[in-house]
């Protein structure tokens, strides 16, 4: 029985040791010395400003639309004769594209051309026969008009027999026709649609708040929804106001299309530069605490944080440009900042991997 309690003794000496020594272990990690960043300290994520290059840009919505482009249509009314080119064909600035028959213009033009030699002559003679004051002036006059009115008639007439032949009023590509030789056409017939794709013009509207930072000669880039490829152009018009409606601007560039890559009609998502700043101080968004007035945010100073008030501007996809506020070489708090207040002390972790970019 002695042995039991003995045992039992030793069983309870050993757990009161082991209990107390954890005891102070834990009050000896606890005091303030021993704890890093104080008593309080709140473990949260940070990292050091520091200038870099930063490209304010904005993406817009465009459409691409020929350099130029027509319906081609005849002048006058008639039986086509011949059609001189072929569906989806380029062709040159000039080039006979089709034909009206002009056989009815033919026949009025030698008839008024004969009548025409006729007045010349009659006015020759009345103008000899005023010389002679064989005639009175008032007679010569009607002789004269006579003359003018059919010369008038021959030039008329001779001008429509002109529109019978269509020339292509600029090289480009054609489409498809919707006629056939021997159709009956009007002023009001489409034949087919001309475009010239060599260049395109990108057609686009900013907010008004970036008017200011626009001009003739920007340089900007645009993609299309069919390929990742990246194009330039250049802004060469600008609507000369705003749209009231929708306090917008609209603009528009050219682009090079030699190649044929492009197609009017696109949808264009348009990368149009502002200004570039090589000193610009970007931070994480989840850096940036709402306020009532505008934006805060915690750096840390002597190991506490400090609430700061910043002005931000142009955001990327994950950071923001502050404006204000801040300097280069400040330590910010990016990660866990919700539950701080001024003065609260922090232990850092610096996340080495996150990375800024400096292109919206």
């Amino acid at each position: 029985m002695k042995v039991k309690y003995l045992v039992y003794l030793i069983l309870l000496i050993g757990i009161v040791s082991l209990v107390g020594y954890r005891i102070l272990a834990n009050k000896e990690v606890g005091t303030p010395e021993n704890r890093p960043g104080g008593s309080n300290a709140v473990t949260v994520s940070g990292m050091v400003l520091r200038p870099q290059v930063f490209k304010d840009n904005i993406s817009l919505s465009g459409t691409l639309e020929a350099n130029e482009q027509i319906d081609l249509r005849s002048e006058v009314s008639g039986v086509v004769e011949s059609i001189n080119f072929e569906e989806g064909s380029k062709v040159k600035q000039g080039q006979v594209l089709f034909r009206v028959n002009d056989i009815e213009l033919q026949a009025q033009l030698s008839k008024v051309r004969t009548a025409q030699k006729l007045a010349a002559e009659n006015e020759r003679r009345a103008k000899l026969l005023l010389e002679k004051q064989a005639i009175s002036q008032e007679e010569y006059d009607i002789a004269s008009a006579d003359f003018q009115s059919a010369e008038a008639e021959s030039e008329l007439i001779g001008a429509q027999l002109s529109k019978t032949t269509v020339r292509a009023p600029f090289s480009g590509t054609i489409g498809l026709r919707s006629i056939s030789k021997g159709t009956y056409v009007t002023p009001l017939t489409l034949i087919a649609k001309l475009v010239n794709t060599t260049q395109l013009k990108i057609t686009f509207s900013i907010p008004e708040k970036y008017v200011s930072q626009v001009k003739v000669g920007t340089q900007l880039t645009f993609t299309t929804s069919d390929s990742d490829e990246e194009h330039s152009a250049t802004i060469y018009a600008i609507e000369p106001q705003v749209e009231i409606a929708t306090r917008t601007l609209k603009m528009r560039a050219i682009a090079e299309n030699q190649d044929g890559k492009l197609y009017p009609g696109t949808y264009a998502n348009v990368i149009l530069p502002l200004e570039t700043v090589d000193d610009a101080l970007l931070v994480p968004t989840e850096a940036l605490i709402p306020v009532q007035n505008g934006k805060k945010i915690f750096i840390s100073e002597n190991g506490k944080a400090k609430e700061i008030d910043v002005e931000i501007g142009a955001r990327t996809g994950s950071s923001v440009r502050v404006i204000s506020g801040l300097q280069a070489g400040d330590t910010i708090l990016t990660y866990g900042v919700m539950a701080l207040k001024n003065d609260t002390p922090v232990k850092i972790k610096f996340d080495r991997s996150q990375s800024m970019t400096a292109e919206k």
